[in-house]
């Protein structure tokens, strides 16, 4: 299909790795940035929540029927908490974290004070600050970079009974360490997202102890789907005035 009046493409997600192999050279990508802040942010803190509050634990106790309670689950509050992709979708997070009065820093290609006013570390510094981080939320694209990035040394960084949320790419997890350091119940996890994806039935994460599944469900919702429709038309108005396209990322 020929299409020479061709001026920009638009993606309904905020990564765009993907699609960069797909577009004509000439042709503008333009991701979804900010369509899918609320909604990613909403599953980090609900996975964050579920984790330390034990309510996996509860659930099934309900299931068989049982009151077992557990009044030593920690919270959230009082946390450090690393976010790991300090964008509009980490800062995002980190307002919903900051709300349950933990305490939130940024990580992110280069350091910087946010416009939040986070303070936001290099990733080359990335080692040396898993070691005070409680909760540690990944939220980056998945690119050269970033591939496995939460890798042995990682992990293995992070304090004894940690927790890692994954709301980003699956890849961006080495799948086989973490397997190890939940089976060795050292840390705790909870993934929007995983790598494979899907997940194939009766995959090892399933039943890994301290860990949540979620099936890559975080950025979908009607809300997503209104905020995504009024950035469509905000592109279209924006060509049509002969402005710059919105959202472009190549």
């Amino acid at each position: 299909m020929s299409l020479p009046s061709l001026e920009a493409i638009q993606i309904p997600s905020a990564g765009f790795e993907h699609a960069l192999p797909f577009v004509p050279h000439g042709v503008a990508l333009c991701n979804a940035r900010g369509v899918h802040d609320t909604r990613t942010a909403e599953m980090a803190l609900t996975l964050t929540l579920a984790s330390q509050r034990g309510l996996p634990q509860f659930f099934d106790a309900q299931r068989r029927g049982r009151w077992e309670p557990w009044e030593t689950a920690p919270s959230l509050a009082d946390s450090r908490v690393l976010i790991v992709g300090y964008g509009s979708i980490g800062a995002a997070i980190g307002d919903r974290m900051r709300a349950c009065e933990a305490h939130v820093e940024g990580v992110a290609r280069s350091a910087r004070i946010a416009p939040d006013g986070t303070t936001v570390h290099a990733i080359d510094d990335i080692l040396g600050l898993l070691p005070a981080a409680r909760i540690v939320v990944l939220v980056t694209p998945h690119d050269d970079s970033t591939d496995r990035l939460a890798n042995a040394e990682f992990l293995a960084a992070m304090p004894d009974g940690a927790l890692l949320v994954n709301v980003g790419r699956g890849a961006v997890v080495d799948t086989d360490a973490l397997l190890a350091e939940l089976r060795a119940g050292r840390l705790r996890a909870a993934l929007d997202v995983t790598d494979p994806e899907p997940l194939p039935d009766d995959h090892p994460l399933f039943d890994a102890p301290g860990c949540i599944v979620v099936p890559h469900i975080a950025g979908f919702a009607q809300l997503t789907d209104r905020r995504y429709v009024a950035l469509v038309r905000r592109q279209v108005e924006a060509l049509r005035r002969g402005e710059g396209p919105v959202n472009r990322v190549a």
